[in-house]
């Protein structure tokens, strides 16, 4: 494992090799953004979810008429990157390694580029393989709020009704249930993540802003259609997840081409999601 920092004019930002984790966003008065992990709540802050954010029912998941396993969050996020190159503002790390469930020819990068008071997350996707597969992509860097959960409220870019897809295990309901309308903010409460997490499929909103102590972080995400927001209860952080795909219906089929956010990709084709952190 190895630790790799970028910096810009305002902020700094620390990126392990293992998973390709960014573990610190610092600004330049020394305040941290990311939560520095506990492993007493959770051992991580920042994996990357591919080939799939979130689980499939029974954890697998058919394509041409074979059935292929894959864990709840896919199979990355534990193993060690290739930093493929490293510049002053940007770095650059790429996995190759399959599974049992994904066993195609690819090249994931992901790419981080520190510009200003913001860090931008690329995931590009280019396929080396003769036959056309599906996956999907899912962010969780988790934000610190060391005044408490309760201290903090995200913002919403636009006015929302607040509709949650209940988690059941890994699956969601498929009906929402509805938390507010015409909501325009939504103030954190520990017991909406006594389940889980909050699920949300709708919003019209493509970025939202992390507001409370004497912190502000905002997340923008175009391309990234669900949203999710998790943590683990008595602990200091925020889990802001914009995904291409939500998790599996507790009644959906197999079929990953019919399922929402996945995307599929032929040989030579390049597929790019992009987020970005802006912080202070």
């Amino acid at each position: 494992m190895s630790l790799v920092t970028i910096k810009s004019d305002k902020i700094t930002a620390v990126i392990s090799s293992k998973g390709a984790e960014l573990q610190s966003v610092v600004d330049q008065n020394g305040k941290e953004y990311i939560w520095q992990r506990d492993p007493a709540f959770w051992a991580m802050c920042a994996p990357i979810l591919f080939p799939v954010a979130g689980g499939f029912r029974e954890d697998r998941y058919e394509w041409e008429g074979k059935s292929y396993p894959m864990p709840k969050h896919g199979h990355v996020r534990l193993l060690e990157w290739q930093v493929e190159e490293v510049k002053e503002n940007q770095a650059t790390f790429l996995m190759q390694e399959k599974h049992e469930g994904f066993p195609w020819e690819y090249d994931m990068r992901v790419i981080f580029t520190a510009e200003g008071n913001a860090v931008s997350v690329a995931y590009q996707m280019t396929s080396r393989d003769d036959h056309p597969f599906c996956f999907s992509y899912g962010a969780h860097e988790a934000y610190a709020t060391p005044e408490g959960l309760e201290a903090y409220e995200i913002v919403f870019d636009e006015e929302e009704t607040l509709a949650n897809y209940d988690l059941v295990g890994n699956l969601t309901k498929r009906e929402p249930r509805i938390m507010a309308e015409n909501a325009k903010s939504l103030p954190l409460k520990t017991e909406y993540f006594a389940v889980d997490a909050l699920v949300f499929r709708t919003l019209k909103s493509r970025g939202v802003t992390l507001k409370g102590g004497d912190r502000q972080v905002r997340v923008e995400f175009p391309d990234h259609p669900v949203l999710m927001f998790w943590t683990k209860p008595g602990a200091n952080y925020i889990c802001i997840e914009p995904w291409c795909n939500g998790p599996d219906f507790v009644d959906a089929d197999f079929q990953i081409e019919k399922k929402p956010g996945f995307m599929r990709i032929e040989k030579g084709e390049t597929i790019t999601r992009t987020h970005k952190i802006i912080v202070g």
